[in-house]
């Protein structure tokens, strides 16, 4: 069953154990219902987030005294990129609930928030989603408009969030909304993290997006009428969310590279077996230069996306003043050479790589989102360009 060495990577005995664990769940449990998941487009099976849950994989990177493995970065990557190697729609849902509401509750909640709710999305009891997007605000995030009302020791929410992962099968979520009023914006300090239960009265989940991949991935807008929250809803300073939330998404974007490394890696291997057993002109296609330089640029640019993934992750785990540019770049390459990886593949496999009954144009529309979500591409590419002169402590 094993297909790699984890860069030779030295892991304990439990490490180890979790990443063959997340190897053999992808094999047995994603690998044999991929097509199936993907043909029931709008129809979000949150069976296999369940079982990752009870396998300890929606707990990895919060500590065990909340209920979670308190494993460290790069050991969660590991495992996402398994798991994306199995079904990049599945991997998602993993990636969003670990890296982003989980880790600002860990981060920023109180103890008593932390109690309701992280341990049981530790234990996968509880699914975790994320909301800040909405229709004018993408790459501007900071743009958005949902409006939180103060009211005494409540909060009354209105607005429309869009692009919510998991938005009507997910328990709660992390939901960013402005806390300051029309006639007084304060931009990015006047923002708050909110935690949404999906339960509550005037959570309204809208239609399903139909998108050109990731289709087993529940993907929608969310309208808030008039929804409710107390006090204890909001996670620490109500002007501070938007800083909150940048936070996480340093890790989140990691969590997308894993899963663009994992796709990367799914490509390459069907793409070997298949130019391995497909003759032409009387000799296999892996015998002609072409398809040998194709191959060999496609395994070259899938471990250094890798590598560049797991420095960033180290960087990440030692709180280095490089990892925001690190993250960004990890994010960056990797979701890019998923592309080129997945493309190439379909190139090998011919016209049959244009048909849905082979498995590598499922993988090629699938790449396409690492490169726009979490940050498009063109802002990770002017977010290491200011890194760079920060460095230098060039701010002007």
């Amino acid at each position: 069953m094993s297909r790699r060495s984890y860069g030779g990577t030295l892991l304990t005995d439990e490490q180890r154990q979790i990443c063959e664990l997340a190897r053999q769940f992808a094999v047995e449990e994603l690998r044999p219902r991929i097509e199936e998941r993907d043909e029931a487009e709008g129809q979000f099976d949150r069976s296999p987030v369940d079982q990752l849950g009870e396998l300890g994989f929606l707990g990895m990177l919060i500590p065990e005294e909340y209920d979670g493995l308190g494993l460290d970065m790069l050991t969660y990557l590991y495992a996402l990129e398994e798991i994306s190697w199995g079904d990049p729609s599945v991997a998602v849902s993993m990636s969003v609930h670990n890296s982003l509401p989980t880790q600002v509750l860990l981060r920023h909640g109180s103890e008593s928030q932390k109690d309701r709710w992280l341990k049981p999305m530790a234990r996968g009891e509880v699914l975790g989603a994320f909301s800040l997007s909405e229709a004018g605000s993408g790459s501007d995030a900071a743009a958005l408009q949902a409006q939180a009302i103060r009211e005494g020791n409540t909060w009354r929410l209105r607005g429309e969030k869009l692009w919510v992962t998991n938005g009507a099968s997910a328990d709660l979520v992390l939901l960013m909304a402005r806390t300051d009023t029309p006639e007084d914006r304060r931009g990015t300090r006047g923002i708050g993290a909110f935690i949404v239960p999906t339960d509550s009265a005037g959570y309204v989940p809208g239609r399903k997006e139909r998108k050109l991949g990731l289709r087993a991935s529940e993907t929608l807008a969310v309208a808030l009428e008039d929804l409710v929250l107390g006090d204890e809803h909001l996670i620490g300073e109500p002007d501070r969310g938007f800083g909150y939330a940048l936070e996480a998404l340093e890790g989140g974007r990691l969590g997308i590279a894993a899963q663009a490394v994992g796709i990367g890696e799914a490509a390459l291997d069907h793409a070997r077996d298949y130019a391995d057993t497909r003759s032409q002109f009387g000799s296999k296609l892996r015998e002609f230069q072409g398809i040998q330089f194709k191959l060999a640029e496609m395994a070259t640019r899938l471990e250094a996306a890798r590598g560049l993934m797991y420095r960033a992750a180290q960087a990440y785990t030692a709180n280095e003043p490089r990892r925001r540019k690190l993250s960004s770049m990890a994010k960056l390459y990797a979701s890019e050479a998923a592309m080129y990886i997945s493309r190439e593949a379909v190139q090998v496999f011919g016209g049959y790589g244009y048909s849905r009954e082979y498995p590598v144009e499922k993988l090629f529309r699938d790449a396409k989102v690492t490169e726009i979500y979490e940050g498009t591409n063109e802002i990770h590419r002017l977010i290491i360009a200011r890194e760079l002169y920060l460095e230098r402590g060039m701010n002007s």
